[in-house]
């Protein structure tokens, strides 16, 4: 049963702002820390600063009740969960130092006997690493004096506050008396199976179950390209051959993005690279993608009908979020612009109010809205299945050179 009635959620993020709006809904007092101002300033007022149905309603809820607050200082609690980016360096290693900064802030804090859960997708030994990490800047506490586990994240964006609670959850804990502290803390609001082991099991299930996604997807946008080269509509090779009843093959797209799929599997490859190969072989299909996108946008630029616009329709890496973070869209669009600066480049997301700064110094690049987009290019690449773009009728896309990476207007 869980006693914990503190807890700070390091990171009010995608993932660390539900987690702490949830815990909140139950009546435990949840001390958000983040380090951007936007973030801090939003949650104290009660709102969100991304798109993520339904977290809304719990945010200002629990700040109304006064169970949810933010700040940029790391409070003293009873239990810590840290949810900050792991991205990966130049060679594909973790970048740890967004959590050995959340531990910079934690470790003051603690007296001892307090639980410190990674939520962070991780590779191999991160948890560990946290635990060194926290007790090496306070040699004064000792192994047996703090409770460190992971419990890593496992929703889809745009459906977060539904699958915390119904979807399974993995705690692995340095200990077992931290894994069974930690289960007992999201068995408050986790109506699924909460499964415990040790911590670098923990870690390596979700990279394999991202992997696994990874690879599928990777034999999807192989066959895309082989069905072009053979004049075949893949999707509807897809729709045939999944037919059969132990097939399912997923649907291809513009390349791999989001913060899990997209990296996840380069912390297995970095960490036995020899033996990772058809995962480093996924990641690199996957990769080559927007490449390919991108040669089919510059041969529909040398058509005679060709009038010098191309809109670029979808930045987010998936469908009906404004969440861009490693989206081929961005890679795409940024390579676009820069090796055709003759060309004008409509940028199209109805989820967002401006490009992001990974798309600033581009003259020939604007953010568009879609009727604009659609009745000024000559040429239309799809690069996200938003609902929006669901309802575009047939009458808008004549006379059109149509690049449809989702199969949305066949």
């Amino acid at each position: 049963m869980n006693t914990i009635k503190e807890v700070a959620v390091i990171g009010l993020g995608y993932i660390g702002l539900p987690t702490a709006a949830i815990l909140a809904s139950k009546g435990i007092v949840v001390k958000g820390v983040d380090v951007t101002p936007r973030t801090v300033e939003a949650v104290n007022k009660g709102e969100v600063p991304f798109v993520e149905p339904a977290l809304g309603e719990f945010v200002s809820k629990a700040v109304a009740e006064g169970t949810l607050s933010a700040s940029f200082d790391t409070p003293e609690a009873e239990a810590y969960i840290v949810a900050v980016p792991t991205p990966f360096n130049e060679d594909y290693t973790a970048d740890l130092s967004y959590i050995e900064a959340a531990a910079d802030g934690i470790a003051p804090k603690l007296k001892g006997g307090e639980l410190v859960i990674l939520e962070s997708t991780s590779p191999p030994g991160a948890t560990q690493h946290l635990a060194d990490y926290l007790l090496a800047k306070r040699p004064d506490l000792t192994s047996e004096s703090l409770l460190i586990a992971h419990c890593p994240e496992r929703v889809l964006p745009g459906y977060v506050m539904e699958e915390l609670v119904t979807n399974d959850r993995i705690v692995g804990g340095i200990t077992p008396e931290a894994a069974e502290k930690a289960k007992a803390l999201y068995a408050t609001f986790c109506e699924a199976d909460i499964l415990t082991t040790d911590a670098v099991t923990a870690e390596m299930a979700k990279l394999v179950e991202n992997s696994f996604r990874d690879v599928n997807i990777a034999f999807a946008n192989e066959l895309s390209v082989i069905s072009d080269k053979l004049g075949i509509d893949v999707w509807e090779l897809i729709e045939l051959a999944n037919r059969h009843p132990r097939v399912n093959i997923l649907q291809p797209g513009p390349g791999v993005g989001g913060h899990c799929i997209a990296v996840d599997p380069w912390f297995i490859v970095s960490a036995v690279p020899e033996q990772a190969q058809i995962i480093r072989q996924a990641r690199e299909t996957n990769d080559a993608k927007p490449n390919w996108v991108i040669s089919k946008v510059e041969e529909a630029t040398k058509s005679d009908k060709f009038n010098g616009k191309v809109a670029l329709l979808g930045l987010a890496f998936k469908a009906n979020i404004d969440d861009m973070r490693e989206s081929p869209s961005i890679a795409i669009a940024r390579k676009l612009a820069e090796a055709n600066p003759s060309v004008e480049f409509l940028a199209v997301e109805p989820h967002v109010e401006a490009l992001p700064k990974s798309l600033d110094g581009l003259n020939n690049l604007t953010l568009t809205p879609t009727d604009a987009a659609l009745a000024d290019a000559s040429v239309l690449t799809l690069l996200v299945d938003h609902d929006q773009f669901k309802t575009v009728p047939a009458t808008a896309l004549a006379g059109k050179e149509v690049i449809d990476t989702r199969g949305l207007w066949r």
